[in-house]
């Protein structure tokens, strides 16, 4: 299968602009790709955003992030504050947060939530990022939940064994609030990015998967 390689410019940085509605979205979603393009490209930029996070959930993302983007060139972490699962209520104001945050950030990523997620903080989160990169390469990452919405995807990034333990190992680490709920368990990370790895020949076993709904080949 031919294999695509994020194109990196002569001299400048890979910059991401990383997405999530809620403090561990993101590392669940797409944390061990974030951690293998950290490993294997030398100059990355990551702008890193949450848009619903208070109290204990704000602190734990921050810590997150500062763990997980310790190798990037540089990096920028956003905590909005906007009330968790009434994204849609607040359309405005969260509406007017992609507009100014598209004035500071050209990407030549955006991981973002995947547009038919169940989740209504999601689903808005990924509609806006639509709205305001519409030039864009975007991957919608994938989020397992009680709605069980997960559909089959159309891109792959392969993770090590030991970067998918890594992403585990980090989530149990980081996101200490969420431990005594069932779903936030080794065996549901593990199992999604093993899945994943079988449909897409993974070597180590193990892939992160995405939704991408348009690709140019130039």
């Amino acid at each position: 299968m031919l294999r695509l390689v994020p194109e990196v410019r002569r001299g400048q940085p890979l910059r991401l602009l990383c997405i999530g509605a809620h403090s561990d979205d993101l590392e669940i979603g797409c944390g061990g790709t974030i951690l293998t393009w950290l490993a294997n490209i030398p100059k990355l930029e990551v702008t890193w955003v949450v848009l619903s996070a208070e109290g204990v959930r704000a602190s734990e993302a921050r810590r997150s992030a500062r763990a997980l983007l310790a190798r990037a060139a540089t990096s920028k972490v956003l905590i909005a504050d906007f009330r968790d699962c009434f994204l849609q209520s607040q359309y405005a104001e969260v509406k007017g947060y992609f507009e100014n945050l598209r004035k500071e950030v050209d990407p030549d990523i955006v991981l973002t939530h995947w547009l038919q997620d169940r989740h209504q903080d999601h689903r808005l989160a990924a509609e806006l990022t639509w709205n305001t990169w519409r030039n864009h390469l975007v991957l919608e990452y994938e989020i397992p939940k009680y709605e069980g919405d997960l559909v089959t995807p159309n891109v792959y990034v392969p993770i090590s064994a030991s970067l998918a333990r890594r992403k585990v190992g980090h989530l149990k680490r980081c996101f200490s609030s969420q431990r005594s709920k069932d779903w936030f368990a080794a065996d549901t990370f593990l199992g999604l990015m093993r899945l994943r790895g079988l449909e897409s020949r993974s070597q180590s076993g193990f892939a992160e998967a995405f939704h991408a709904r348009k690709l140019v080949f130039s």
